[in-house]
């Protein structure tokens, strides 16, 4: 690995906050919230006005509310952001020689070598300042030799500024940190540490590697690694996958409304478990039914980001039974989630509560565990053969021999 690495990590500032005040300048400098508008909706962006009140994102609305009274609450439109992110993206695509978009607001971007030519920092520089004069959104930027130091000091440049951590120099900046700042380390994590006396990141800098093996096992190793400004991992060219699928074809044409039911229902399940496993979200719901003279229809919807069950499903069987009308034998029955973004489930954008994602949660450790159909509807019970394949980590489907179901 070259040790002489340029590595920019990139964060659009309150992103759905900013976009939002691009279109109405009235939320400039007051508390805006961004998520389900409902007491059990969750938060998914707050304003830095919001922050001072102690609101984050993933908190319950309702508490949010309770916390700044005053707080504008927007539900919020996915096309929008969707479209800055975009826009960012183009920018970033036209300037740098490698990048990785990792979530719709944040990308890591290679400049090494590129020295020789303009000077990493200031080409850096440049391009935020592009970023910020064509999209009109806030950005910050964390530069050093790997992505972990990179990304910890775009959370110390923020709001819309930008550090630069000299290779050398990533033990000092990193020391004085609270651990909390070290990418993996969430509450339970932290909470260990905290019960061991690790406040500080200058702590675990302090500790043998072997004692933080021996007492986090391989978590242990990749922390006290990060904690000391050690991450060799590369930017991976980015590629967006645009979007999943599964189709049906029957081995016999079918018109039992029952059976298309539950194969439909258990493919949407899937699918959504699927994008939930990836880290994805979808904005988009295609339908697709195919009959016994080969006439195909198609219909989609747009929908908030989500990857909930009870958010696709419902939609999936609507299109259903709008496209099937004609009560002919169907040859093929197909879903399809479009516009895929990076985004986890428990942070619904817009309306979401604790308890559907602690049950998602539990359901897909289950399916993790014991197999993608281990947990499932009563409903699509019949659908034996659907799926049971991760689209995300770069490996084919199986080829199913034979679908009787």
């Amino acid at each position: 690995m070259n040790t002489n690495r340029s590595i920019v990590h990139m964060d659009l500032d309150t992103f759905f906050v900013s976009c939002e005040r691009l279109l109405d300048s009235k939320l400039n400098g007051k508390p805006v919230l961004i998520g389900g508008t409902s007491d059990r909706g969750v938060v998914a962006s707050c304003s830095y006005e919001a922050r001072t009140f102690g609101i984050h994102s993933a908190m319950p609305m309702r508490m949010a509310k309770q916390l700044c009274p005053e707080a504008i609450v927007i539900r919020g439109n996915s096309h929008v952001y969707s479209k800055y992110s975009d826009l960012v993206t183009e920018v970033i695509k036209d300037s740098v020689p490698l990048y990785e978009k990792t979530s719709v607001d944040e990308f890591y971007i290679d400049l090494t070598g590129m020295d020789k030519f303009f000077g990493c920092h200031t080409l850096a520089s440049e391009l935020r300042q592009k970023i910020i004069r064509e999209t009109g959104l806030p950005i910050s930027f964390g530069h050093s030799v790997n992505k972990t130091v990179s990304k910890i000091a775009t959370g110390e440049a923020k709001p819309n500024n930008q550090i630069r951590i000299e290779k050398g120099t990533e033990k000092p900046f990193l020391s004085p940190l609270s651990v909390k700042k070290i990418p993996m380390v969430g509450e339970v994590t932290y909470k260990s540490l905290c019960d061991l006396g690790i406040k500080k990141i200058r702590t675990i800098q302090e500790m043998p590697l072997e004692m933080m093996a021996k007492v986090f096992g391989k978590n242990g190793v990749s922390i006290w690694k990060k904690a000391n400004g050690i991450d060799n991992s590369p930017v991976v060219q980015y590629y967006e996958r645009k979007s999943i699928s599964t189709e049906r074809t029957f081995d016999r044409d079918t018109t039992d409304v029952q059976k298309l039911e539950s194969i439909i229902v258990a493919i949407a399940e899937n699918l959504a478990f699927q994008l939930r496993r990836g880290n994805k979200l979808t904005s988009c719901i295609t339908f697709k039914i195919r009959y016994s003279d080969f006439q195909t229809y198609t219909q989609q919807q747009r929908i908030p980001y989500s990857a909930a069950d009870h958010k696709i499903i419902p939609v999936v069987k609507e299109l259903y039974k709008k496209l099937y009308k004609r009560r002919m034998l169907v040859r093929l029955i197909g879903v399809r989630f479009s516009h895929l973004v990076e985004g986890g489930h428990q942070i619904d954008l817009f309306d979401d509560d604790e308890k559907i994602l602690n049950l998602y949660t539990a359901m897909d450790k289950l399916r993790e565990r014991y197999g993608d159909r281990a947990v499932m509807r009563a409903k699509g019970m019949e659908a034996k053969s659907i799926a049971r394949w991760n689209p995300f980590n770069g490996n084919p489907p199986p080829l199913l021999a034979n679908r009787r179901r």
